[in-house]
């Protein structure tokens, strides 16, 4: 048997090749990500007398070429998670690190747990495209909640309240009627300079230009919420360009996060699991894409506590002696991703309160009992992904059959 420890970086990676006892089949040596040196890397592997296994940490997006390429080539490839290597043979005081010893170290892991190593098939395209829009639509999420917020903060200075102008909902194509009237108005004396009447005509326009519904007693509250604020920026090219900035950025976030919802929308359609997830109660045209995209194949667990597990809402047990704890926090050791999405879809069923629906009977049981708000939702949470496991596993159990 040859257990071979791969220690992964930025486009190059370290090698060990190791045997039961200690014994070294190839001392460390280092390998670039590059298609020639990843297939002599295969080949050397494949020549090797006896079974060889490829072990080696997730590391972002690192280790996915290197993984890819010697599965593909037809080796055992095993992916584990770095917090399981993390404290292996951790048994000297000198606390040394390189990438020699990672390596070495994983060869080792790899002899000790030969018979339990998963072995590492690559995702779908589509599976991998829907994630990674998923990681871009919450980055441009957090990115767009810090545009807004700074946008505010501009706002308070020379049009305070401004936001708070309009309650109308997003558009389909990501446009808000507030960015659009602080893009003509950008500062409150744009409104309260005028008479209320040649304001109340130019708003009218405005409603026109944009296709926005015309009140002539929107327009008068407007007319005078503004003659209401001080504003303590000038009306000046300087702030009026501050504030257009402001708006094109927040503009372009939602542009972009509009067209990610879109493509996760059409990624998720081509899954065969798509239309059970859609059906799930709480599950709208937002969530589910993100579900999808953050479980991925169902059949990668093999359980319903490994899926509860990966999503980091479970509780593991704690005893020691006579000591035995039976309330405790999540582990929060799974994807935090997951997590979110899940306490998102447990708000929207506690929020239209569905009397028919099992998860939200499980809710209001633990709410009854008295249990606090993030532990009914994290325990209903564990029940909505029990569910989706059973629900998803036996469609396409059917679709095999």
């Amino acid at each position: 048997m040859n257990a071979v420890g791969i220690d992964v970086s930025k486009g190059k990676s370290m090698i060990a090749v190791m045997r039961p006892f200690g014994e070294v089949v190839r001392p460390p040596f280092e390998v670039r990500h590059t298609d020639s040196e990843l297939s002599e890397l295969a080949r050397l592997l494949k020549s090797l007398d006896g079974e060889t296994r490829v072990i080696m940490e997730y590391t972002g997006n690192y280790h996915a070429p290197i993984a890819w390429a010697l599965h593909d080539a037809g080796l055992y490839v095993s992916v584990v998670n770095p917090m399981l290597v993390h404290g292996y043979g951790n048994n000297s005081l000198r606390r040394a690190k390189t990438d020699k010893k990672d390596a070495i170290k994983l060869s080792n892991y790899a002899i000790d747990r030969w018979l339990s190593l998963p072995q590492y098939f690559p995702e779908e395209d589509t599976r991998m495209m829907l994630k990674n829009c998923y990681r871009q639509y919450e980055h441009y999420s957090k990115l767009r909640t810090s545009l807004k917020n700074n946008l505010i903060s501009l706002l308070d200075q020379a049009f305070p309240d401004a936001h708070k102008l309009f309650s109308s909902p997003r558009r389909a194509d990501g446009s808000e009627k507030w960015l659009d009237f602080i893009a003509e108005f950008w500062h409150c004396e744009c409104v309260s300079r005028l008479s209320q009447d040649a304001f109340t005509r130019r708003y009218q326009r405005w409603c026109k230009k944009h296709g926005y519904n015309f009140s002539e007693q929107k327009a008068e509250d407007i007319y005078f919420e503004s003659a209401g604020h001080i504003s303590v920026m000038p009306m000046t090219t300087t702030a009026r360009l501050l504030v257009e900035q402001a708006i094109s950025q927040l503009r372009a976030t939602s542009a972009a996060l509009t067209a990610l919802q879109g493509e996760m929308q059409a990624l998720a359609a081509a899954l065969p699991e798509y239309e059970v997830v859609m059906g799930m109660f709480g599950v709208g045209t937002i969530l589910g894409p993100q579900l999808m995209a953050e479980i991925g194949d169902v059949y990668r667990f093999h359980s319903k506590k490994a899926l509860v597990a990966f999503s980091g809402i479970d509780a593991p047990p704690y005893q020691s002696g006579t000591l035995d704890v039976r309330s405790r926090s999540i582990s929060k050791r799974g994807s935090s991703s997951l997590r979110r999405t899940l306490f998102l879809v447990m708000s929207a069923i506690l929020q239209n309160s569905p009397p028919d629906e099992p998860v939200y009977q499980f809710m209001d049981k633990k709410r009854s009992e008295g249990k606090p708000y993030r532990v009914y939702m994290m325990a209903s949470a564990n029940k909505f992904l029990r569910t989706y496991y059973a629900k998803v596993k036996a469609h396409l159990d059917a679709l095999d059959a």
